[in-house]
Order: C-alpha cells, then sequence, then structure tokens
C-alpha cells in the first residue's frame, strides 16, 4: 500500500515538474539568458539581459515581469500589446519599454524571426516571467 502511494506521489511530481519546466518556453519562442547581475546600487534587485526569439507567426501569451523591461529590436518588427496602452509596431533598431507588473504579450506578424535583446531590471528571488491566468 506505501509503495502504490509512492508511486503514485512520485508521477504527480513528475507531471507538474514537466508542466512547470513547459511554460517558460512556448511554441516558436525562446529566450536565452545571456547575464544576470546583482545591482550595486538597487538591494534585492538584479539586471537580467536576455536574447529572446519569436519564429514567424509564434506569440507569447499574456504575462508580466516583476520589473521593467527595456528592449531593442535587432531584427524583424515585433507587434507589442501592453495593456492599457495598446499595440505597437516596433521595428529593427527601435527600443519599447514595458513597467513593471504590466501585462503584455508580443507577436511575430511577419514571415523573418524577430531576435530582441531584452535588459530586465527585477526584484532578485522571483519569477522572471509570470503567465496571466
Amino acid at each position: 500500500m506505501n509503495r502504490r502511494k509512492s508511486v503514485v506521489v512520485v508521477s504527480v511530481i513528475m507531471v507538474v515538474t514537466l508542466l512547470a519546466l513547459s511554460l517558460p518556453q512556448q511554441p516558436g519562442a525562446k529566450r536565452n539568458i545571456i547575464m544576470k547581475q546583482d545591482l550595486s546600487n538597487f538591494p534585492a534587485h538584479e539586471g537580467v539581459v536576455a536574447q529572446v526569439e519569436l519564429a514567424p507567426g509564434a506569440q507569447e501569451p499574456k504575462h508580466t515581469h516583476p520589473g521593467d523591461i527595456f528592449g531593442y529590436v535587432q531584427e524583424g518588427t515585433l507587434s507589442l500589446s501592453i495593456e492599457g496602452k495598446g499595440t505597437a509596431s516596433v521595428k529593427p533598431g527601435e527600443v519599447f519599454f514595458v513597467p513593471a507588473g504590466k501585462l503584455h504579450w508580443g507577436k511575430n506578424e511577419g514571415t523573418t524571426p524577430i531576435k530582441i535583446l531584452a535588459t530586465f531590471v527585477v526584484e532578485k528571488g522571483k519569477p522572471l516571467t509570470s503567465y496571466a491566468q
């Protein structure tokens, strides 16, 4: 009986872990953390630099971050929607800003991949991304 319960508990843990690992990377979207650094004059916060890529037709789900984001579009055109601000097209060489905690999402409506260099200023220890329910 105890063995059966253990197998069930281990199975549930494995399923939950696999689901949690699948959430951060959506199909056609990937994020590669390039650097993380504690901020010297901003206790309990860190800077995170990431390369974000969206394949043609890919869309990130609605989400928030525990800090501000500064983004620079390197390639492709990003359709960026920020709750309360509408949708903007951000082209190569242009920048964007998303305030901490603001619900937003991005989409690649073009035929070429999008590459974005994103710098996050976030509270240390919190998940970098929280997806909307």
